[in-house]
This record gives structure tokens, sequence and C-alpha cells, in this order.
């Protein structure tokens, strides 16, 4: 999967889906300059041009936003370069945007910007025109709603705002967003009877709450006077978001706080709803253009943030991550989700030891929650630093207490490192925990069916168990490898070649599955096959206490090729997952 995808895909792919032709009669194409066939200014901007686009592709947001502003500067009158570089600016979040969007009448992305500024500044006349020039066509379809009645209400006509959103509350198609912000309109205008009925239609219609919709319907539940509704509504969201566990009694204490202040906060809420929706049908670059055109209205939106940062990281820019969320305050209500994300977003920059500092002082501001010590539990099981990993881990069960099926992958994270750290008795137990509250969890029956595969144990229930997770995993190449080496295990050869050949297909530079293949090739009577792979899996860097046992696998084996009768069982060491 290619996790880098760069910025330069999100400006075509943001243009494609949100703006118009920029010009009928546009100058030639950048790329046209590189080449060498323009002449003056545009062969000029081609360099910086050129390390423009490279930047974009490494998400170097704002060195790509300088370099198109220079190409720029050499050729002023391209209608494409000047598009390009306007959303090179706003994805770095860039003043120059604004001014670049004044000249782009027919770019919907510029129009919902400078629509924007026009509301922050107060003219939301000015807005509203912006916003209902835009064609009812793709994103805009669902988000043109919910921008103009906000530009209504922001000018004080809360009876036009619900108007215009009365017809999408009473349809079928996304009805509880528009609901939700039918209610928040009625709610900043002090209709209190039509707020009420708003946010039960929300709710009703949106089913499963994120926290995002807790927050807002809770701040109502509390501020009508019901302070155990809200603190319900919120429990209720962290029971199936439990990464939020930490910053429970925070959202808690501050549920009468006003989420939706101004009419300008309920514009940066659509925007983050179209956000949320698009990253869940992995559409992250649209999801990021989103996010931009949130946080330029509102850059305390703590939950853009994070969400932004989520983005980043998954396309391997985890310092871009860490700035994005920099700006977030002490006081924020889930600043404690926020410190987990940084600690782990400092790991992954490869800063270990300072992300397993900044989790100690996290422990010890929150010693009742178990998620900053299953965070350094991941941290130190990734360095391989076993025994250490299994007690944070033990800090974080003595704290969970009661385990309920959400904590599945604390006993299966445990166990893993248990099961390194030579403790097998307990890793075992962790693994069938794990497996009692999550049945047919794939990979705890892959984990446990191949240790017992490994020690010789429960064989007939080990195929079973891994075979369930074959089925629901049927491309995953080390589960496909564990169904191969206890059919090993069992006597059954020719099964155990066919699924370690299809293995070694579906995960060709892993070093394990190689050797796996290799024993299955010898059990075969496949000899030269067999010492092929295994020199193959020395090539392809092992764990380190892997190297001496395939070492010593092919001297057995080349100094038994080497005799008269070659034994026909493999050699006595065998390879370690």
């Amino acid at each position: 999967m290619q996790h880098g995808r760069s910025i330069r895909r999100s400006l075509l792919l943001a243009l494609a889906l949100l703006s118009a032709c920029a010009a009928s009669n546009p100058s030639p194409h950048p790329a046209t300059a590189a080449a060498g066939q323009t002449r003056g200014g545009e062969s000029a901007m081609a360099g910086p041009f050129l390390a423009g686009r490279f930047a974009a592709m490494q998400n170097d947001l704002d060195l790509a936003a300088d370099q198109f502003l220079r190409a720029l500067a050499l050729d002023p009158n391209s209608p494409e370069l000047r598009q390009q570089t306007f959303l090179a600016c706003l994805m770095a979040g860039r003043p120059e945007a604004v001014d670049l969007a004044q000249n782009q009448p027919d770019n919907q992305t510029a129009q919902l910007l400078l629509a924007g500024h026009d509301a922050l500044g107060g003219n939301w006349d000015a807005a509203e025109t912006r916003y209902a020039a835009l064609p009812r066509q793709g994103l805009t379809q669902l988000l043109q709603p919910l921008l103009v009645a906000w530009a209504q209400q922001g000018a004080g006509r809360t009876d036009a705002a619900l108007a215009t959103l009365h017809p999408f509350i009473e349809g079928q198609r996304s009805r509880f967003i528009y609901a939700l912000h039918g209610a928040m309109i009625a709610d900043l205008a002090g209709r209190t009877a039509e707020a009420a009925r708003l946010y039960r239609v929300a709710q009703t219609e949106y089913g499963v709450p994120t926290v995002e919709m807790a927050r807002l319907v809770a701040s109502w539940q509390a501020r009508q006077g019901h302070p155990d509704e809200a603190a319900q509504t919120i429990k209720a969201a962290g029971d199936l978001n439990p990464q939020i566990a930490i910053a429970l009694p925070a959202l808690q204490a501050n549920a009468g706080t006003r989420v939706i202040r101004r009419p300008t906060d309920g514009l940066a809420e659509a925007y983050l709803v179209l956000a949320a929706a698009l990253r869940q049908q992995d559409a992250s670059e649209l999801s990021m253009l989103m996010l931009r055109l949130a946080l330029d209205l509102r850059p305390d939106d703590t939950s853009a943030r994070l969400l932004a940062a989520e983005i980043l990281e998954g396309g391997r820019h985890p310092d871009i991550a860490l700035q994005i969320l920099a700006p977030v305050a002490a006081d924020d209500p889930v600043i404690a989700i926020v410190r987990l994300r940084r600690a782990q977003l400092t790991e992954v920059t490869g800063h270990s030891e300072d992300a397993l500092h900044q989790l100690a002082e996290i422990a010890r501001d929150f010693p009742d929650q178990p998620g900053p010590y299953i965070a350094q539990g991941d941290i130190l099981r990734a360095a391989h630093r076993y025994a250490e990993a299994a007690a944070a881990y033990d800090k974080a069960v003595t704290l969970v207490g009661k385990p309920s099926p959400q904590d599945w992958a604390l006993f299966y994270d445990r166990g893993i490192a248990l099961e390194r750290s030579k403790e097998w008795d307990r890793a075992e137990s962790d693994l069938l925990t794990a497996l009692s509250l999550f049945p047919d969890q794939p990979y705890v029956l892959n984990y446990l069916g191949y240790s017992w595969a490994e020690q010789g144990r429960n064989l007939p229930r080990a195929r079973q168990m891994i075979e369930r997770a074959v089925e629901q995993r049927p491309n995953d190449g080390a589960i496909i490898d564990s169904l191969g080496w206890v059919m090993l295990r069992q006597g059954d050869t020719d099964g155990a070649v066919k699924a370690l050949e299809h293995a070694v297909e579906l995960m060709p530079e892993e070093a394990d599955i190689n050797g796996h293949l290799g024993d299955a090739y010898w059990a075969a009577g496949r000899r030269e096959e067999a010492l092929y792979q295994w020199r193959r899996a020395l090539t392809l860097k092992p764990e380190p206490e892997e190297v001496p046992k395939l070492e010593a696998k092919l001297r057995e084996s080349e100094q038994a090729l080497g005799v008269a009768a070659a034994p026909q069982a493999p050699p006595a060491v065998n390879p370690v997952r």
C-alpha cells in the first residue's frame, strides 16, 4: 500500500472535484517550460516549479508553497500555475492563499476560502452570495446548503437559515447532518424548542455517536440543566471510542461549554463533518483540503487538528503532524489525547526515549488511566525490549480492572511481549483471554495457533484456529505462512509446500516465510530448492537471533547432501517466527 501520497495529487484531485477550468487560453503548461520549449520568464520559472513539485511530492508544504510562489512571480500569466500555487499555499496554511484566490472566480476552492474571509470580516451578505453561486454538484452539493444557512444566520436571518435547511432535514440523504446544523443554528439564536427538536432528530438519525457529535449534544443538554444526561452522552461515545477514555473526565467537566460560539464556527464544523466522511472513504487528500478550510475559520479546532495529524501520519509525515498539533492549548478539554498523540508521533520520528519520557509525564498526570502505559508498551515492544514492554502492559492491565471486549488488544499485545520474553505460560493465558474477549479475532487466532505449532502442541486445534484466521484474511501472507507451518508440523508436506509457496508470493521479501518454505522443500525431498530458500532468507534481513539458526541449518544440510543417503527429515534447528 502506498502511504506517501503527495500534495501534487491533492492539488489535481481538488482541482478536478472543486474547481472549474481556470481560463480558456492558458499559458503553456509549466512542464512544457521545464522541457525547454518556452521562452523568457517561462523558461526561468522551470527551476522553482520543478523544485515546488518535488517538495509537494515529499509533502514539504511550506517549501512547495515557496517554490510555486517563486515560479509564479516569473510567469504570472499562467492560470494553471496560479491555481497550483494557490492550492499549495492553502494546504500549507499560508496567508498568500487569500490574495491568490482573488483572481480565480471560477475556482470553487478559492471561492470557498474567500467566502470564509468575508464571514470572518462580518460581511455575511457577500459570503452568502459566494456560497449560493457554487454549482450544486460533487462535494458542494452536500456543503452548499450548510454554508448558505450559516451565512444567513451570521447575518441575523435565523428564519431564512432554518428554511434553507428544512427540505434537507425532511429528506432522506444525510438527514442527520442537516438536522444537527439546524439544531446548532436554532441553539445559537436562542430558539430552545426548535433546537431541542432538531437535536433529537439528529441523535435518532445518526445512531452511533461520534465524539464530536457527542460534545455538541452534551453541550446542549448541560446548558439546558441536564448535566447527568450530558455526562452519559459523552460516556456513551467514549465506550465506542476507547482511545478518548483519558479525556472523558475533562470532556464531562466541560460539557456545558458552547462548542459552536459563533456562525464561523458553524462553517468550520460543516467542513469538519465532510472531512471526517472523506477520511473514512480513503479520500485523505480532499479531507485535508476541507480541514485547511476549517482551520482557516477556526484555528483552535482541536478535532480538526487531530484528524489532520492522523492523515499526515498515515502519509508518513509525523513531523508535519507534530507541527499541526503544536498550537493546541494546555487547557483544551482533549489535551490528554493530544499529548498522547504527540508522544506517539515523537516515537515515529525516531525519538523513542523522548516519547517514553513524555508518556511517563502523562502517566503521572493521569495516574488512573491505562493509555500512557499501553503506549509505552507499544514503543518498547517495537524496540524488542519485551520484558520492559510486558511490565508496562502489566500496569495498564491493573488499571483496566475487569476487562471488556475492547480490551482484547491489550492482552494480545502483552501476550506477544511475554512470549518473546520466554514467559510462555503467562503469554498463553493472555492470548486465550484476548480470544475470550474477541472470539475469532484473526491475529490472535494466528499468533496462538502458530505458537502452539512451534511447540508441537495442540496441533489439530492450532490448525483449526489458523484456518479460521485464513478465512478472514485470505491474502495475509503471514497467516498463510502459519497455516503452512502447522501443516508441516502435522506431516502434511504437500499441503505445507502449497501454502508456503503462496505465502512467499504474497510476501516475497519476508525472511521467516522464505525460511519456512525451505523447511517444507527439504521435507518434500526438494533439497536444492531448500538450500536456495534458506540462502535467500539470509539475504532478507532476518531477525538477528534467526541468523545463526539459518546458518547452522545450511551447514547441516550441505553436509547431509555430501553423503550418499541424505536424511528425509529437515534439519533439527527450526526457525522461530
